[in-house]
């Protein structure tokens, strides 16, 4: 340690690894001629800087340090920059006195296409995965009743159920008033009211109930499935049943496929009938269709096969919507981030698959039957 007796408060440690020049007080132009001496006579070394307890520098002695880091590298020697005070940071802090780390290239076109079609493909494997472990755990129901766990469906099924009654309900009305109104302005310039009775009918019990009643519990239900899965993921909380010898799986994924599978045909149903009762209200009340012509022609519109249509597409788009929330859920990489991100993503994905699937149904339905 060489401690300095001239206008330059500063010691030089040589002892270490890499000197030290530990620089304190204040840096003003008298200073900075002896620093930038001190700095060039060692200018092709490696030098480490420490300005903790420097209390003040003006421009002169900045410019002199980053002249000093300049030169060093010009040479091959470096100007490391250690502790710094709040003073010094203050000056320094319009300059780089580190060397940045290289910029990333970014891929090209090419190279990009193949990384998302490997990421594709990486992520329809899990969830193909996915789908295979849940459907082999409810089949395996039968042969091993303990490992449903009925106290999670029964929970699962209240909140996914009971609770969407609300939503789903005033939904469902609101759509088929407005299908009654919009059809209605039309068949009156035919003089064929009455057929609104059947095109309300038809078209919410084969169309616009299951696919209203799926959107909703996809922003609802599947959402929070997503969201409790990937806050378990970021949290390690499946890292630890999978050390305690529970699967994930059952544990977690079965309860909430059953219940969502249990509670969307029941939902479906009430979706149904609260739109078909709200162009009932358009149709008696607006139209001055009677009761009994209203229902006769409701009954003679609508078959079996229109329930029966409506309640597959129902169960169809209750299984997605949960392997979805799922797979989201299991994927999460990162932090509490980007739990808010899987959660979006699950949301998008599981209405873009309850559009794509109503619209296979719509032309498989209509091929058959």
């Amino acid at each position: 340690m060489h401690p300095s007796m001239t206008a330059l408060r500063y010691s030089l440690d040589e002892a270490a690894a890499e000197p030290v020049l530990r620089v304190e007080g204040r840096l003003g132009r008298e200073a900075a001629l002896e620093l930038d001496a001190l700095l060039s006579a060692r200018s092709a070394q490696a030098l480490r800087l420490d300005l903790s307890k420097v209390e003040e520098i003006d421009s002169a002695t900045t410019a002199v340090l980053v002249h000093g880091w300049r030169e060093a590298k010009a040479k091959g020697g470096k100007l490391l920059l250690g502790a710094v005070s709040d003073a010094a940071r203050r000056s320094l802090g319009m300059f780089r006195l580190r060397d940045a780390p290289p910029r990333p290239v970014p891929p090209g076109a090419l190279e990009g296409l193949g990384g998302g079609v490997v990421e594709t493909w990486e992520a329809l494997r899990e969830f193909l995965q996915l789908a295979a472990d849940t459907s082999a755990a409810l089949l395996a129901i039968p042969f091993r009743p303990g490992s449903l766990k009925r106290a999670a469906v029964v929970e699962q099924s209240i909140y996914i159920g009971s609770q969407a009654l609300g939503i789903v309900g005033l939904i469902s009305f609101l759509v088929g008033l407005t299908l009654a109104f919009q059809s209605a302005y039309q068949l009156q310039q035919f003089g064929a009211s009455i057929f609104v009775a059947n095109l309300i009918g038809v078209s919410v019990v084969r169309e616009m109930g299951p696919l209203m009643t799926a959107i909703l519990v996809a922003g609802r239900s599947g959402s929070s499935i997503a969201a409790e899965i990937s806050t378990m993921k970021v949290s390690e909380e499946i890292d630890a049943l999978t050390v305690m010898g529970m699967d994930p799986v059952t544990f977690l994924a079965l309860p909430r496929l059953v219940a969502i599978a249990l509670m969307m045909p029941l939902l479906t149903v009430l979706a149904d009938v609260l739109g078909i009762a709200g162009g009932f209200l358009v149709g008696v009340m607006y139209l001055d269709i009677s009761v009994p012509a209203f229902a006769a022609q409701l009954l003679q519109a609508l078959s079996a096969k229109d329930l029966v249509t409506g309640l597959v597409k129902s169960l169809a788009f209750a299984w997605g919507i949960g392997l979805i929330g799922l797979f989201y859920g299991f994927r999460v990489r990162g932090g509490a981030a980007e739990v808010g991100r899987t959660t979006t993503a699950s949301v998008v994905a599981s209405i873009f698959y309850i559009i794509v699937a109503d619209c296979l149904f719509s032309v498989l339905f209509y091929i058959v039957l």
